[in-house]
C-alpha cells in the first residue's frame, strides 16, 4: 500500500481527500502546518507528499525548500488556480507536478497515481537490469539511479523520469507532449510551463559534451533532445 503524506493546513479539504484516497487503497497521514509537515515527510515513511502552498508558521514553498535539502520523494503541490508564480517556483525547488485548486479528489488521486506509478512501477522498457548508457550519461531505471562521469545525479522523481525519455530516445527530439505524457503521466495542459523548468533544472545537473555545450538542446518547434556523443 502506498503511504500519501498531505500537508494542507485546510482541515476540511484535507479530510474529504484522505477519505476518498483511503476508498481507494492509499494509506493516508496528514499534517496541517510546514513544520510538522517537513518533519513527517523527512521520516522516510511516505512514498509522495502532497504539499499545499499556503500555510501558517512555514508556508509551501519555504517547507518544499526544507524536504528538497534532504530528501528526493515525490512531492505533488497544491497552488491556487491561475498563480504561476507560485507554481514556477515551486517546480524550480523541485516539486515534481503541481494541481490548481479548486480541484477534485478523483484529479488529486489521479495525480499522485501517475506520479507514483513512474516511480514505484516498471522502467518504460523491460529491458533486464541493463544500465541505459548515452555518452557519459548512464541510468539504472529499475533502482531510480542515474550517473554523469562516474558521479552520482541528484535528480527528482519527475527528473528522473523525463531523462529516462528523453535517453531511451537519444540523438532524436521529443516533443512537449510526449515528455509530459510519458514523464509526468498525463498531457500536456496549454501554457504548462512544467516540461521548460524540469528541463532547464537538467541542463543545469547534467555535463556538457566534448565541444562545451550541453548535452540537452532545444529543437526549434519539436520539443528537446539529448545529444549522442
Amino acid at each position: 500500500m502506498s503511504k500519501v503524506l498531505l500537508i494542507d493546513d485546510d482541515i476540511e479539504l484535507v479530510g474529504m481527500f484522505q477519505e476518498y484516497l483511503e476508498q481507494e487503497g492509499f494509506e493516508v497521514r496528514t499534517a496541517h502546518d510546514g513544520e510538522a509537515g517537513a518533519a513527517a515527510a523527512l521520516s522516510g515513511l511516505y512514498a509522495i507528499a502532497v504539499l499545499d502552498v499556503m500555510m501558517p508558521r512555514m508556508n509551501g514553498l519555504e517547507t518544499l525548500r526544507r524536504i528538497r535539502a534532504h530528501s528526493r520523494m515525490p512531492i505533488l503541490m497544491l497552488t491556487a488556480r491561475g498563480d504561476d508564480t507560485d507554481r514556477i517556483v515551486g517546480l524550480e525547488l523541485g516539486a515534481d507536478d503541481y494541481v490548481a485548486k479548486p480541484c477534485t479528489p478523483r484529479e488529486l488521486t489521479a495525480r499522485i497515481r501517475a506520479i507514483l506509478r513512474r516511480t514505484l512501477g516498471t522502467p518504460m522498457d523491460a529491458g533486464g537490469a541493463q544500465p541505459l548508457s548515452v555518452g557519459q550519461l548512464t541510468m539504472w531505471p529499475e533502482q531510480r539511479r542515474a550517473t554523469w562521469a562516474g558521479t552520482a545525479l541528484e535528480l527528482t522523481s519527475t527528473e528522473f523520469n523525463l531523462l529516462e525519455v528523453l535517453a531511451r530516445n537519444a540523438g532524436k527530439p521529443v516533443s512537449k507532449n510526449t515528455l509530459s505524457e510519458q514523464g509526468l503521466g498525463r498531457p500536456m495542459a496549454r501554457f504548462d510551463r512544467n516540461i521548460d523548468v524540469h528541463l532547464s533544472s537538467l541542463r543545469h545537473k547534467l555535463g556538457t559534451i566534448a565541444d562545451g555545450r550541453s548535452c540537452l538542446q532545444t529543437v526549434y518547434r519539436l520539443g528537446y533532445q539529448l545529444i549522442k556523443e
